[in-house]
């Protein structure tokens, strides 16, 4: 019983279900007021067909008048389906057809004015329903009130023969409908159904699989496609999580291992250990590990959107001039700032300091002994260009420079390398203030380097 009552919970908890039972109601109250509509209307239109007829047979007893009317007797005795009845201004019976017992008096009290009158009642005649109509007339100076009347029955038989049959017709055609609707649904649901199995049955390990695509272009297909498409972003950011993992234990193994060698070295021979310089290494070990590490943090608050810096005006040229310095005060290349004209953006200063002394180091490691700056303001965006005149970076390289943990040359010396989150970052706080950022062809007759892009907006101008 259990079993029962979930799978008819399961079963009733479906959009299926749901899409079933509203049609069904839908269609059942439709069907409903069409059947109660036509009855109405088969009704009236008969009741209109029997006054014509009413006011035919009024018409032609006025015609008569007063000396056709004789006999006092209209009909054959055997005619129950008619009635008629004229009295005078005082009520009293001036004629009536045969089938009106002599004993029965006004059908109905005159009407009050000269149109005609319409009304439904039982008259006792086989305890029949009648529609009669009554007028008031005039004839040749007296005041006369015909009523005629006629069998309506069969009006009732056939408007109930109708309600009864269609009472029958819609209960099968409500469940035939639903039938259909049912086994419609079930069809159109199917890939669905396909679709959540086929990512219910992926575990962590089956990224690669994908979802069946139905055929056509309805929204289950789009449904399909789109399910797909993230799918391929899901395995996409699992494959570089992954390498960002693989990458970063590597990155920091490689200082940890050093410091430990350097520690069990000075403590196997401690007679021959010199303390100073063996601090200075491990400082410095310890010093690029923290750069790692803090590197390595940026990333992830940037990946989960925690960076919420403080958006203000920030003067670049600032930031591009402290950052020459810098590179002057270290001696290893010479830096050219002539192209630096002034320039302002609004965004992170923090950040953008960030950005700029990354393109720095960038270019210092690679220079061969230049590294050229130049920041200008043209078409509401502000250009900083940071140039080197080392090797270059290869067409086929320049979007791969900016992946995370990318040297292109794996075989060079960390010391002159870096571990290649440089550039990531850059490209990552670019992109966070609305900017680009691309390594493009060298300027002409410049020889071969590196040439780095910027754009950001340029700061509004203060309102006044």
């Amino acid at each position: 019983m259990k079993l029962d009552r979930s799978r008819l919970r399961s079963i009733v908890g479906t959009v299926r279900f749901r899409i079933t039972a509203l049609a069904t109601v839908l269609v059942a109250l439709v069907l409903t007021l069409t059947g109660f509509v036509l009855v109405t209307a088969q009704r009236h239109v008969l009741t209109q067909g029997v006054d014509s007829t009413l006011r035919q047979r009024v018409d032609a007893i006025i015609d008569l008048g007063p000396d056709g009317w004789a006999d006092r007797r209209w009909g054959a005795p055997n005619d129950e389906d008619n009635v008629t009845q004229v009295l005078d201004e005082d009520g009293d019976v001036v004629t009536q057809s045969a089938n009106m017992p002599d004993d029965y008096g006004a059908l109905l009290s005159p009407p009050t004015g000269f149109g005609d009158s319409y009304r439904e009642r039982h008259v006792p005649i086989d305890d029949d329903e009648y529609r009669l109509l009554s007028r008031r007339a005039r004839l040749e100076g007296d005041v006369y009130i015909i009523h005629v009347g006629t069998d309506i029955d069969e009006i009732h038989e056939g408007a109930e023969v109708l309600g009864h049959l269609l009472l029958g017709m819609i209960p099968f055609v409500t469940v035939l409908l639903a039938a259909l609707v049912w086994i419609l649904t079930g069809r159109t649901l199917r890939p669905v159904e396909a679709i959540r199995s086929g990512v219910a049955a992926m575990g962590g390990s089956d990224l690669d699989h994908r979802v069946p695509v139905p055929p056509g272009d309805d929204e289950i297909a789009r449904l399909a496609r789109t399910m797909n498409a993230m799918l391929d972003r899901v395995e996409e950011a699992q494959r570089r999580q992954q390498r960002f993992v693989s990458d970063a234990s590597h990155e920091l193994r490689t200082p940890l291992t050093r410091i430990r060698s350097e520690l069990e070295v000075d403590l196997a021979h401690p007679e021959q250990t010199d303390l100073v310089a063996a601090q200075r290494r491990v400082l410095g070990d310890t010093i690029e590990m923290q750069g790692l590490v803090d590197d390595l943090l940026h990333l992830a608050r940037a990946d989960a959107g925690a960076l919420r810096g403080v958006m203000e005006p920030v003067d670049v040229d600032d930031l591009v001039l402290r950052e020459a310095r810098r590179l002057r005060e270290r001696g290893q290349v010479t830096v050219d700032v002539s192209g630096v004209s002034a320039a302002q953006t609004v965004g992170d200063a923090a950040d953008l300091g960030r950005m700029v002394r990354n393109l720095a180091d960038n270019a210092e490691h690679h220079a061969h002994g230049t590294v050229r700056f130049t920041l200008a303001e043209q078409d509401g965006s502000l250009e900083l260009e940071v140039l080197d005149d080392g090797p270059g970076i290869a067409a086929a390289d320049r979007e791969r420079i900016f992946e995370r943990f990318t040297r292109l040359d794996d075989a060079r010396a960390r010391d002159s390398g870096g571990v290649g989150l440089g550039l990531a970052i850059v490209r990552e706080i670019v992109a966070r203030h609305n900017g680009t950022v691309a390594a493009a062809d060298p300027p002409a007759g410049s020889g071969p380097g590196a040439r780095l892009v910027v754009r950001l907006p340029v700061a509004p101008e203060p309102s006044a």
